[in-house]
């Protein structure tokens, strides 16, 4: 489900930049194209609010696209990573072995022990 959203998203985006590319900054655009004045009797003449609600309709789109995502993605994504990181974690951690402490020198000699005089 994730992927087709995100698929339909680059469509969108893409088409997005289309529709901004074709737009003229002052307000001529394709209905400038096709003989566009104000006088012009039939023919095309409102191609800048068609193009502007497609711009807006396609940022919209993006956006819940986006939104939309990310919560499917922590609801449906968070039990799977959850489960899978709880074996990873057991998976890795070996038991702790228990170790025997280790012997000491003794800090004196022992009391039957000859002592060898230094000459």
């Amino acid at each position: 489900m994730i992927t087709t959203i995100l698929v339909l998203m680059i469509l969108v985006a893409i088409l997005l930049i289309i529709v901004i590319l074709v737009q003229n900054p002052k307000g001529g655009g394709i209905s400038s194209e096709f003989g566009g004045g104000s006088t012009q009797m039939f023919g095309v003449q409102k191609t800048g609010d068609i193009l502007e609600k497609m711009t807006w309709g396609f940022f919209a789109f993006l956006l819940v696209a986006s939104l939309s995502t990310v919560i499917i993605y922590k609801t449906v994504g968070s039990a799977a990573t959850t489960d899978s990181d709880v074996n990873v974690e057991r998976a890795t951690s070996a038991p702790a072995l228990p170790t025997a402490p280790a012997p000491t020198a003794p800090a004196t000699a022992p009391q039957g022990t000859p002592t060898v005089p230094a000459k």
